[in-house]
């Protein structure tokens, strides 16, 4: 393979190398004397989902044009990032996911042989790193580090220390490692740029940056961990896999925000297993079997509405479980799931928060609902819809049955009053406007749940600029039922005041309220909160809602009594004696 070929491997189906074109040639000069160095480092957080055979696909292409690749488990970093991985689970997770990775590795046909593996904290605790690391925050200003970690470390009002430092340890890797080049998401380029600022003021070298795209998930937002809905799970059942692919956005003949061709894509044509191609699976009664030699040639297709979404979903399931079945294989074993145990333990904490019930409106309701808010100009960020006949969603995080079997029971006389809805204060930490809709956003709202933030769909881009949304604080309903939303899954409800000449206010915790707080009304708490007991239906909400108001002062009410918080009561700014949804 000669240097232009290699570089060709080196930069497909890449978003961006930092440095354009004189960056591509520092890796020509490198690669004509000898084999580039690259590492690529991921955080021991949550279970790795398929997105995670993005990077693993550019690894291949790494290794095949004679990189040498270095994969860091960055367990320190996990552990920085706001705590999401907890000391006491820190090994417990680092060795999931490098047995996780290392499974994900071989379904590709990539040799594990080829890779170097290496831990954080292997080399990130040594004195000369620690002097290094102080040496870097004498030059890195507050400012910039919480800017750097903006797209990747937990963003709160009042952040931790440790949430600063997780960029300048992923800058001074680079060196530590002995690497050329540093690969990973376009959500890292300003750690990146921190790098190449930082490294030379301290006497290293700048390395190159090589940064794949963020893949959408199958909602059509990115791809997360937090959102069950959204992302399959490596040890998901063929069965739940059907089903999520079959639930995914993937409109007719629309490229954009399109989950399912993006895994087409970046995976499914960068893995050896379908070097040669990639096949539609469908009935002969529709056209038969037609394959593809390269992803082009199906996309074309695709827009020319010759190749159907349900087709599409079908073959990409049936590939799907062709990676994933030897991964599923591995983890078969009582060790390893042992180890999934020991990584992920389920809670009783964790086992309610994903038990909480949900809001149950029939057809007609629905309608009714919608064109209520419709008619004032607002889409509430969840509308519920019937129960449906779907499975539960399954996730590393999800509630096993036995654990619900055991949970308290609903008392079927409590009282139908505010202490069955469960609303709780929130943050915005991103809010982007909604892919397929003019008048929706799509935000991702902390409320300090151990399973990630909650992605909500809302009715507010006419009311709120995208800026005032931006880690604000606000009254999220958690326990309604999630919705798709112009195909766009939505699983709680911001609150608003609405007065009857279509103005709309959020509501407003007070500024230091905490994050995660159950907002409480005197003479209605429920200690401890049980899911169960707070579980609402059609008639709950119908008849709690309509009691939800401001008063003359603009404090949020449920009848005559106050949405209160640990720092004082739920407010907004103008709108008095307006109704509340």
């Amino acid at each position: 393979m000669d240097v232009e070929e290699k570089i060709r491997l080196i930069t497909r189906n890449l978003q961006e190398v930092m440095g354009g074109d004189v960056a591509v040639g520092k890796l020509r000069d490198i690669i004509k004397e000898r084999p580039l160095k690259v590492y690529w480092g991921t955080a021991t957080t949550g279970a790795p989902h398929i997105a995670y055979f993005v990077p693993m696909s550019k690894l291949a292409d790494l290794l095949r044009a004679g990189c040498e690749v270095t994969i860091l488990f960055a367990d320190l970093h996990a552990y920085l990032d706001n705590q999401k991985a907890p000391w006491s689970l820190l090994q417990h997770r680092t060795d999931y996911y490098e047995a996780v990775i290392k499974a994900m590795l071989q379904s590709i046909g990539v040799s594990i042989e080829r890779l170097k593996f290496t831990r954080g904290t292997e080399y990130q605790l040594s004195k000369e790193y620690s002097l290094d690391m102080y040496k870097l925050t004498t030059i890195t200003t507050e400012r910039n580090a919480k800017k750097a970690g903006a797209e990747v470390v937990k963003q709160t009002e009042s952040p931790c220390l440790s949430g600063m430092l997780y960029p300048l340890l992923q800058a001074l890797d680079e060196e530590y490692l002995h690497v050329d080049a540093q690969f990973g998401g376009v959500d890292q380029r300003k750690i990146f740029t921190l790098a190449e600022k930082c490294l030379p003021a301290i006497g290293y070298a700048k390395r190159v940056h090589l940064m794949n795209p963020m893949v959408p998930g199958l909602a059509g937002a990115k791809m997360s961990s937090s959102e069950k809905a959204s992302k399959i799970d490596l040890l998901d059942s063929a069965e739940s896999i059907a089903q999520k692919v079959k639930d995914a956005f993937c409109p007719q003949g629309e490229v954009a925000n399109n989950g399912v061709l993006a895994f087409v894509k970046m995976v499914l044509f960068a893995v050896p297993m379908f070097e040669n191609g990639f096949t539609i699976r469908r009935p002969e009664k529709f056209g038969g079997d037609v394959a593809f030699a390269n992803y082009d040639e199906l996309e074309a297709a695709y827009v020319r509405k010759e190749i159907f979404p349900l087709d599409l979903k079908n073959s990409v399931t049936y590939a799907l479980n062709q990676l994933l079945e030897p991964i599923r294989t591995t983890f078969a074993t009582p060790e390893m799931q042992a180890l999934v145990a020991r990584a992920y333990p389920k809670t009783d904490e964790g086992q309610a928060s994903n038990e909480a019930g949900s809001v149950l409106l029939d057809d007609e309701e629905v309608e009714q609902a919608s064109a209520a808010m419709a008619a004032a100009n607002v889409t509430p960020a969840a509308v519920a819809q019937p129960a449906s006949k779907k499975p539960a969603r399954q996730g590393a995080a999800s509630s096993s049955s036995s654990s619900s079997s055991a949970a308290p029971k609903a008392n079927p006389n409590a009282p139908v009053d505010i202490a069955r809805l469960d609303m709780k204060v929130g943050v915005v930490s991103s809010c982007v406007a909604h892919p397929h809709a003019d008048k929706l956003y799509l935000s991702q709202i902390d409320i300090a749940d151990p399973a990630g933030p909650r992605q909500v769909v809302s009715g507010l881009r006419e009311h709120v600029t995208l800026e005032q949304m931006q880690g604000r604080k606000v009254v999220l309903l958690t326990n309604i039922k999630p919705t798709s939303l112009v195909g766009i899954k939505s699983h709680a409800m911001i609150l608003a005041a609405n007065s009857e000449d279509g103005k709309v206010e959020l509501l407003t915790p007070p500024a230091s309220a905490v994050v995660g707080e159950r907002i409480k009304f005197s003479g209605f708490d429920v200690d401890p909160f049980i899911p169960e007991l707070a579980r609402a239906n059609e008639k709950i909400l119908k008849a709690v809602m309509a009691e939800l108001h401001t008063n003359e002062e603009g404090i949020a009410m449920y009848k005559d009594v106050a949405f209160d918080t640990s720092a004082g009561p739920v407010k907004v700014d103008t709108l008095n004696n307006a109704q509340i949804r």
